[in-house]
């Protein structure tokens, strides 16, 4: 997979946006019914959201949520086609509601703040704007809590000017599929929605998809799945890999038993062992809570990471390979199908998002798109 493109990089970041728009019809088939959106925000979890979001929208997604205003500005300008919609979660923060209207971006409203400024746009527009509500049923996090909720039902004239594309809300626990408090959310929202007659309804994110068809309402909004990391806790995963991460080998040594490595020594060889240094680190999102718990592999071999991480570089020990098979220039897989994102996150005691949302700038990246590879 490595090409000239790469050669003067320290890694090599490749996205396989085929396995992606896979996953996407994977979860628009698991929700049939509904229509299947994509959340691209944090720049699509990491992996380039003007690169995701083209590719899905040529395989038939039409919905894409970001987090942030500029989030969305960016986004409109490589998904200028009127079809597609851009939902930003944020909302219009006090004084930007008129570039919503510019980009034509759709703000989730979360409070009645949020409604009251939206409309006073509307009425300056002479007209009428598209617009979410979203209402809290358990996150506590964003949206109408109960009190602004049912002010709004009690004062419908609120909503005057706004045309609803739906009412959306937000899954505390849906990977852990037993926990009671799905339920309770759902019928929170089944609520919610019976006192908006004949609104189109979202509840479910990617770990939500999996939760069964009572879950789907109109449309849902899967983000991490598409990237790869497993929707339920503890079963099987159905998505596809989308990332190959491979680090670069500086130099090769050999040490005897008994010799320290790494900043403050935290690992100490029992055997004769080679090592290998590799030119990534945490400047580039390989978390320092990977130091002597990582794992890269070279031909299927596993390589522990031992010592602590720097800041530019790991030390892989790779005694069990022959010698001479790794030298300087060199790749090692850091992240593959094998060892994926969801198994190096439990490694380093965080959740696939993470270690997603972490990778780094300094990467050289490829997209597999078609039979294509091409550069970024």
């Amino acid at each position: 997979m490595i090409d000239s493109n790469v050669t003067k990089a320290g890694a090599v970041l490749t996205i396989d946006l085929n396995a992606l728009c896979d996953n996407w019809r994977l979860l628009r088939r698991q929700a049939e019914g509904a229509e299947c959106a994509a959340v691209v925000k944090a720049d699509a979890y990491g992996l380039g959201a003007d690169r995701v979001a083209p590719a899905l929208y040529r395989a038939g997604c039409r919905s894409f949520f970001v987090a942030h205003l500029t989030e969305g500005i960016r986004l409109r300008a490589v998904l200028p086609d009127q079809a597609a919609m851009i939902y930003v979660l944020h909302g219009p923060h006090p004084g930007s509601e008129r570039e919503f209207v510019r980009s034509r971006l759709v703000p989730v409203l979360n409070s009645l703040a949020q409604v009251k400024a939206w409309q006073t746009l509307a009425q300056w527009e002479d007209g009428v704007l598209p617009a979410v509500l979203q209402v809290d049923t358990g996150m506590a996090r964003l949206g109408l809590g109960e009190d602004e909720f049912a002010s709004l039902i009690a004062h419908p004239a609120l909503l005057d000017g706004l045309a609803l594309q739906f009412v959306m809300s937000h899954l505390v626990s849906a990977e852990a599929q037993d926990d009671p408090i799905n339920r309770r959310q759902l019928a929170r929202f089944q609520a919610a929605l019976a006192q908006l007659p004949g609104m189109r309804g979202s509840l479910a994110n990617s770990s939500g998809v999996f939760l069964g068809g009572e879950y789907h309402f109109g449309l849902v909004r899967p983000g991490a799945a598409l990237y790869g990391v497993a929707p339920v806790a503890g079963q099987a995963n159905p998505m596809r890999p989308v990332i190959r991460l491979q680090g670069k080998v500086l130099q090769t040594r050999r040490i005897d038993a008994g010799t320290a490595v790494g900043y403050g020594h935290t690992w100490t060889a029992s055997r004769p062992s080679r090592l290998a240094t590799v030119a990534v680190g945490y400047a580039d999102g390989y978390l320092r809570s990977l130091s002597n718990r990582g794992l890269a592999s070279y031909e299927g071999t596993p390589l522990p990471l031992v010592g602590n991480i720097s800041m530019d570089t790991i030390i892989v020990d790779v005694t069990d390979v022959p010698e001479g098979r790794i030298v300087e220039g060199a790749f090692v897989d850091l992240a593959d199908p094998i060892n994926g994102v969801d198994a190096i996150a439990e490694r380093a005691g965080t959740i696939g998002y993470e270690i997603l949302t972490s990778l780094g700038r300094r990467y050289a990246r490829n997209y597999i798109e078609g039979g294509r590879i091409q550069p970024d």
